[in-house]
């Protein structure tokens, strides 16, 4: 899973930090796709989520901020969506916590940080980068 031109939306911060998150990404698929024991890939697992559910928090701040900056039309669309992708990664979160990291939820979880990691940064935020070179750049 790597970064893509095309997924640049023009806005120097916002495609460092989406860069970012694609290079994490990459390092836990791999992680989890490793044959490797699955007790010995649990640390390295642990710390890439910890650190995604942090970043992840950072960066959406940031995002948010650029929008009201520019006046974007589409913010509460796209908050609500920032919120909802949040409350599913700590759903999962108090799964591990309560159950433990099992196998399965942890692909289940690779899958769609997989999805949503492309569907928002490909489809989504572009939408951010077409209104700000509309209305004359950043």
């Amino acid at each position: 899973m790597m970064w893509k031109e095309k997924y640049r939306i023009g806005v120097d911060l916002i495609d460092s930090q989406h860069q970012e998150l694609f290079k994490r990404l990459s390092k836990f698929i791999q992680i989890v796709q490793n044959n490797i024991p699955w007790e010995d890939k649990l640390e390295e697992v642990k710390e890439t989520l910890n650190f995604l559910g942090g970043y992840v928090v950072f960066h959406f701040n940031d995002e948010e901020n650029f929008m009201k900056e520019i006046n974007y039309p589409d913010f509460e669309l796209h908050k609500k969506i920032h919120e909802d992708f949040k409350d599913e990664i700590n759903e999962y979160i108090k799964l591990f916590e309560k159950e433990g990291f099992t196998e399965d939820k942890i692909q289940e979880l690779n899958a769609k940080l997989m999805t949503w990691l492309i569907m928002h940064v490909g489809k989504m935020d572009q939408q951010i980068g077409k209104y700000t070179k509309e209305k004359g750049g950043y």
